[in-house]
């Protein structure tokens, strides 16, 4: 039997970045920076010198002063991300993706007629660096944890297999923020215990690592910590939540550039609600503070909706309820996503149980005010039309997303 793969986790590497040193020769193996006040993407080169994503742009030119900072092309990394998915697609029918620039292959049956998992990964890398012209890094396992776990371990521009018999040697001795799901907070209560790495927690018994982090999630270490992780790749699945977010700089904001700037974001996330005939129940606020912890605050409603003033109003009472915590712990994120999505024309049950009208199948109406921005936009573009408070204002590029 094989001691490879049969799932790939491809992963282009800084993206946008990649996407800037090839597209102008002259940035290429050097630092740079994509965004202005605030980091959206940096190349390996300013990662290097202590750079991140999300970072402020003043910090992050303290940090590394000889960097070239671009303005972001969304539709140059469209485009890329497209080519990209053309090579995994003649690759594999057996694409899941992730984002517009990471998926799982599975090539499982493939030997025959495509050679090994590994073969098949060193000839993916090949064609995205010869067709598209960017680097990618490929992680090669039996499950899709360790796959993932693999291309990071082998960034950038690298491949690494982890074979059958060699998975607890590769992913024990890693820290335990490898695991998904271990954030800071979870890392903060292994590590309080001495549960430093993946093996340490591996050695842990079950039942008190339920005790120290719930059932659900000391469960689902435990099982990862062995690497036990069942699921397969998936086609044709639809995304679980629409969202949009703006990264903020250190200076601090206040109440009412927050509002400006949550009416954007659900201008856009609700525009894409609706341009891909989806409903939604929960509206989510996303937040983080100065020193990087993230919130959340959600809201449900009974009946799926579309509405862009209903959404807003909600998002509005979440801010509200955060402003506290947000004037003692700073904010340098602001987000919204919109999740428990339906189909248009779903219906949420409801005592009485009375059924809708008769006739053409029900759908949350989107309102005429709605309906006629959309089309505005659609037309002339996003930028044709926006509120009077937005005029003159940065909101932050429109991040590309994969189709729905």
């Amino acid at each position: 039997m094989s001691n490879q793969g049969p799932i790939l986790h491809a992963d282009l590497d800084a993206f946008y970045a990649s996407v800037e040193q090839r597209d102008d020769p002259a940035l290429r193996g050097r630092p740079v920076i994509v965004g202005g006040g605030v980091v959206l993407a940096c190349s390996y080169e300013a990662k290097a010198r202590g750079v991140r994503s999300a970072m402020g742009g003043r910090q992050a030119r303290r940090l590394c002063p000889d960097a070239i900072v671009v303005p972001p092309r969304m539709s140059a990394y469209s485009a890329a991300s497209k080519a990209v998915f053309e090579v995994f697609a003649d690759t594999t029918p057996l694409v899941e993706a992730l984002s517009i620039d990471e998926a799982f292959l599975d090539v499982g049956g493939m030997a025959r007629i495509a050679g090994s998992p590994v073969h098949i990964a060193e000839r993916l890398r090949r064609e995205v660096a010869d067709r598209v012209g960017l680097p990618i890094t490929v992680g090669v396992a039996r499950t899709k944890f360790l796959a993932k776990v693999a291309s990071a371990v082998a960034k950038p521009d690298g491949l690494l297999n982890v074979p059958h018999n060699g998975e607890s040697a590769f992913l024990h001795p890693l820290p335990v923020e490898r695991l998904w799901g271990v954030g800071k907070v979870t890392a903060e209560k292994l590590r309080a215990r001495g549960l430093a790495t993946v093996g340490q927690v591996a050695a842990y018994d079950e039942a008190d690592l339920i005790s120290l982090l719930g059932p659900a999630t000391g469960r689902h270490l435990h099982a990862l910590a062995h690497h036990r992780d069942r699921r397969r790749v998936v086609t044709g699945r639809r995304r679980r939540s629409i969202g949009a977010q703006h990264a903020l700089g250190p200076r601090g904001r206040t109440p009412e550039e927050l509002d400006i700037l949550l009416a954007a974001l659900v201008d856009r996330v609700t525009r894409r609600l609706r341009r891909a005939e989806r409903s939604a129940r929960t509206i989510t606020l996303r937040t983080r503070a100065a020193d990087y912890t993230r919130r959340t605050r959600s809201y449900t409603v009974l009946q799926p909706t579309t509405d862009t003033a209903e959404i807003l109003s909600i998002a509005r009472t979440l801010l509200a309820a955060a402003l506290p915590t947000i004037h003692d712990e700073g904010i340098t994120l602001i987000g919204v996503a919109l999740s428990n999505l339906d189909p248009e024309g779903a219906v949420q049950l409801a005592l009485p149980l009375e059924a809708p009208a008769t006739g053409a199948r029900h759908r949350p109406p989107a309102t005429g005010l709605d309906t006629a921005l959309d089309s505005v936009r659609t037309r002339f573009g996003s930028a044709a039309v926006t509120r009077a408070a937005l005029l003159g204002r940065d909101v932050g590029p429109e991040v590309p997303l994969l189709p729905d």
